[in-house]
């Protein structure tokens, strides 16, 4: 059911929300009008199940996650402090139950996130008014379960759901780009193809370089290779790695499916930028709370309060990345290289770490560097570009693996590529496998073929055969996707009934 919570803030917390976002403005935080509302924790708890949002699609998923965190909060597992959602306007949900220092904790926080939602480049395609296209998706699946029944609906978007990963993460970015890029000349011929063979050349050079008998072979070539696809009337021409897609336009949907597994889909492409960009997002968010909060807004009486909850938010694990921590100490980290001056040329071709230690040119750009960094970059391309050395030294970073003699976990490597390849690896594509689509009519019967990219992690078998069924229920054919199990090119199938598992041949 639909979460309302509009009422207006306390005068207390309405005099904080102004001092706070007047301190955010003068830091340079450039962001949209932020609504905070005022709710109980299981008000949140609602809110939170449904992604940030009032109203949802009816699913028992939410009512699932709903439970998880009030069982979490009434046993003290956890607590949520604050959400807030990238729309335009901003709208942030605040705990009633926190006490005066948590409200303004979290108020700056949330600045410091909808400073991010509004210029990272990542998050620049999605949908500010996802709050009304929500509440529509709701109402549309409401129709669908009143005509068709709860029971159909929910199975169907539960093989959905299975499949919302099956995304291209670059595509918005790629459409902007075409929608931006200049029409081609009129008198561009597109038939001929010749010309995109020849490299250029003058013209007494041009047999030579463009040998007319290599130029006829290539196009007898690409004259086969064309009618051997015609004949076997496979498709996509090329891999296409948004399998959600190539469902939507080629797999036989009813209306009321199409619609839902569009919708699916649709919120898909809304949440990706936020697992793309979450160590960020929540440095930058924790960066600016904690200055805003120790140079403004912290009274006498406030400061252990302050620096406990604060200390807890950054606390670390031995088995788990904490995004805040990182994402924090990385901008911090940057922000004091590039006063320093420590980058470029220069300094990288210095040997002598004493003179690294103690290298200061006194530039002062840090600052303007890390809004730059808030502007440009994702996770990945983050810890790519400014993760160094002697960071990984200062924050003690390793690798661990479990060890089966001893039955601990141990450390592995300190090695400092191996850390920054291992963040590489959980952070690219979320740490979930590349599939693309090959072909929508294997063996010429219609068959889905999908081609899993081996990175070096194999697909867990019991996920990919329940995924096999879920793409089946939606291809109403069977299915393959050619994979490795146990260093060997295998083909994993479903027809309907059973799984099959061959090596490829």
């Amino acid at each position: 059911m639909p979460v309302s919570t509009h009422r207006p803030l306390p005068s207390n917390i309405a005099a904080i929300q102004c001092e706070m976002e007047a301190h955010a403005a003068n830091y340079g935080l450039d962001f949209y009008d932020t609504i905070f509302e005022f709710v109980s924790y299981e008000e949140l708890s609602m809110i939170a199940a449904y992604g940030g949002f009032p109203t949802r699609y009816p699913h028992w998923r939410f009512g699932a996650q709903y439970d998880e965190l009030m069982k979490g909060y009434t046993y003290g597992l956890q607590k949520i402090y604050e959400m807030v959602i990238n729309t335009d306007p901003c709208y942030a949900y605040l705990l009633s139950c926190n006490s005066i220092t948590d409200q303004k904790l979290v108020i700056a926080h949330v600045y410091g996130h909808c400073d991010f939602f509004k210029n990272n480049a990542w998050f620049s395609p999605t949908n500010r008014k996802m709050l009304d296209q929500m509440a529509n998706h709701a109402s549309r699946v409401k129709r669908y379960v009143d005509r068709y029944g709860s029971e159909t609906v929910e199975q169907f978007i539960d093989a959905c759901l299975s499949l919302e990963d099956l995304i291209d993460s670059h595509l918005p970015h790629v459409k902007k780009q075409q929608e931006e890029a200049p029409p081609k000349p009129d008198n561009e011929d597109e038939d001929s193809q010749e010309s995109t063979r020849k490299f250029p050349s003058k013209g007494y050079m041009d047999p030579y370089i463009n040998p007319p008998d290599v130029l006829q072979a290539e196009a007898d070539e690409e004259r086969k290779t064309q009618e051997n696809k015609e004949k076997s009337r496979s498709f996509p021409d090329t891999p296409q790695r948004d399998v959600l897609l190539f469902l939507l336009e080629h797999a036989p949907l009813k209306s009321w499916q199409h619609d839902v597994l569009s919708i699916i889909r649709n919120e898909a492409y809304y949440f990706l930028p936020q697992g793309q960009t979450k160590i960020m997002n929540e440095g930058w968010a924790s960066y600016w709370h904690s200055k805003i909060m120790t140079s403004h807004g912290l009274t006498d009486a406030e400061v252990i309060e302050y620096a406990d909850h604060h200390s807890g938010t950054m606390a670390t694990s031995r088995n788990r990345l904490n995004p805040y921590k990182l994402g924090i100490e990385l901008f911090k980290d940057i922000e004091r290289r590039w006063d320093q001056g420590k980058f470029g040329p220069e300094y990288e071709a210095c040997d002598d770490m004493h003179d690294k230690a103690k290298w200061d040119q006194k530039l002062g750009k840090g600052r303007e560097k890390i809004f730059e960094v808030r502007r440009v970059h994702n996770d990945v391309t983050f810890i790519d570009n400014f993760l160094t050395p002697e960071f990984c030294i200062e924050q003690n970073f390793f690798q661990y693996r479990y060890n089966e003699d001893t039955n601990y976990y141990e450390i592995a490597d300190r090695e400092f590529n191996t850390i920054k390849q291992q963040l590489l690896n959980n952070l690219t594509n979320h740490g979930r496998p590349f599939i693309h689509v090959l072909d929508g009519n294997y063996r010429n019967r219609g068959e889905l073929y999908l081609f899993h990219r081996f990175q070096g992690t194999e697909l867990k078998q019991d996920y990919a055969e329940d995924t096999l069924v879920n793409l089946e229920k939606l291809w109403s054919r069977p299915v393959h996707i050619e994979t490795v199990v146990d260093e060997t090119p295998t083909v994993l199938s479903f027809d309907g009934s059973e799984h099959e598992s061959n090596p490829k041949s």
